[in-house]
């Protein structure tokens, strides 16, 4: 169960890592702004919000990867909290998908974290 667990906050941290991508180096691009649903024009306006939310994403991945290599219960647990309360404000304030695309992963890594305990 360990290496379950280890896997699944692996995959958030890539997932994390992608959404770092996606704000911060492709929000303006084609690609970017078709995943986001973006005109030219907002994405050229919200560039910098979005360069922020990727660097935030990066504190995420980064924590949930000291996480992994500390091998350390208390750190993959507080970031994963950090990455489900994300979830839910995104959720709740920006786009209702975003509870099932970063809620659902970090909920799903962390049960499988405490369940390996």
């Amino acid at each position: 169960m360990h290496t379950v667990a280890n896997v699944l906050v692996a995959f958030v941290a890539l997932l994390h890592l992608l959404f770092l991508v996606l704000e911060m180096f492709l929000w303006t691009k084609p690609f970017g702004r078709r995943t986001f649903g973006l005109t030219k024009e907002l994405a050229e306006a919200s560039k910098g919000l979005a360069m922020n939310q990727g660097l935030y994403n990066g504190f995420l991945v980064a924590g949930l990867i000291w996480g992994l290599l500390a091998n350390s219960f208390e750190i993959k647990v507080f970031f994963l909290v950090c990455v489900i309360v994300a979830g839910v404000f995104g959720a709740l304030t920006a786009k209702r998908s975003i509870l099932f695309v970063q809620g659902l992963p970090g909920a799903l890594a962390l049960a499988a974290v405490i369940l390996a305990r």
